[in-house]
């Protein structure tokens, strides 16, 4: 309540300043005409700044709302025109009635006149522009702020959204691989050892590393290695797993984390139990310059899917980081939800 008290009383301001400016201002035109300074003058600019006030704020308040704004510039343009001869008009009949006297010594106010009706209706037509563009750039320098305002809330929003997802995995993800580790353990497996290697490397990329809004790439897909390798442990037909990475892994920045979610609904949605259907690819595409390609597909039942859909944060945080990270032309992404088959492809630009 206060801030908006404070603003009316600047707006207030602004327009007082405005048309004292332009009373000064006229005066100080008929001042150097006349090469002396009369009561008459003040009446003059009086006057006429009572024509271009009619004027201004006719077209501020009634015509930009309820025309151009609302797009109908026929009729926008049409009732502009018969504003700024109204106000012209205006000038000149105050002029006549009821200041008559006050001009009738040199005659030239005492009868309307074509060529001085056309002078005001030009001159107010530059009050009307004028005040018009002011009122367009506060328009547009608030609209400025409150985007401002609006990419910070999101900002945030993406921020909150990203800790959450990693709140999530940390846990979830964690228990999964120790008990796996474990089961792996009583075995005396060899794989042990190499396995708590990876998980550590993972939750430290997951705690620290995907910090900033980019990441190297190199580190990116050692987490997504490290995070296939831990997810398989549980699968027991490891062939039904496709992992390809064509080329060589380039060196720049992606934004993090931005894989896992799809790798990570792929493995918990997938692999409903048919070992002859099952299937899971993941690729990375590096062939092609200053863009990587990510895709996969994986088969699941469709009743699981259905129960399940609702469970996480983690596709609708990707595709919000990638709108406020990223260019349009800079990623595309492409999501199919076939019968018992989904696929994602991830297209994105390099840093």
């Amino acid at each position: 309540m206060q801030k908006r008290i404070i603003y009316n009383r600047f707006k207030i301001a602004g327009h007082l300043f405005f048309w004292v400016a332009s009373f000064t201002l006229l005066t100080l035109i008929f001042y150097f005409y006349t090469n002396k300074f009369t009561v008459g003058l003040i009446e003059k600019s009086v006057v006429i700044n009572i024509g271009f006030a009619i004027a201004v704020y006719g077209n501020l308040y009634f015509l930009v709302p309820r025309f151009l704004k609302q797009k109908h510039y026929i009729f926008y343009l049409f009732w502009l025109i018969v504003l700024l001869t109204l106000a012209s008009m205006a000038i000149q009949f105050l002029f006549i009635y009821p200041f008559h006297k006050l001009f009738s010594s040199t005659g030239q106010f005492l009868e309307f006149d074509s060529r001085l009706h056309s002078e005001f209706f030009f001159a107010t037509f530059l009050y009307v522009a004028t005040t018009s563009f002011l009122k367009f750039v506060k328009e547009w320098l608030t609209l400025q702020d409150l985007k401002l305002k609006l990419e910070k809330s999101d900002r945030q929003k993406l921020e909150a959204e990203l800790k959450t997802l990693k709140g999530q995995l940390n846990p979830h993800f964690l228990f999964n691989s120790l008990n796996n580790i474990y089961s792996l353990a009583l075995i005396k497996s060899d794989k042990v050892p190499d396995l708590i290697l990876k998980l550590s490397d993972l939750m430290r990329h997951i705690i620290y590393e995907s910090k900033e809004n980019y990441i190297s790439i190199e580190k990116e897909i050692e987490f997504v290695d490290n995070f296939i390798a831990l997810q398989k442990i549980r699968i027991s037909n490891q062939e039904q797993i496709q992992y390809k990475k064509i080329g060589t892994v380039p060196s720049g920045k992606i934004a993090p984390l931005l894989f896992e979610p799809f790798i990570d609904n792929a493995f918990k949605y997938g692999f409903p139990g048919d070992e002859n259907s099952d299937f899971l690819s993941i690729r990375f595409d590096f062939t092609e310059y200053e863009f990587i390609t990510f895709t996969i597909e994986n088969n699941y039942e469709q009743k699981g899917r259905k129960e399940k859909k609702n469970s996480g944060i983690g596709i609708e945080n990707v595709k919000q980081r990638l709108k406020f990270l990223y260019q349009q032309n800079e990623y595309s992404l492409e999501i199919k939800d076939y019968t018992n088959r989904f696929f994602v492809s991830l297209r994105l630009h390099i840093k």
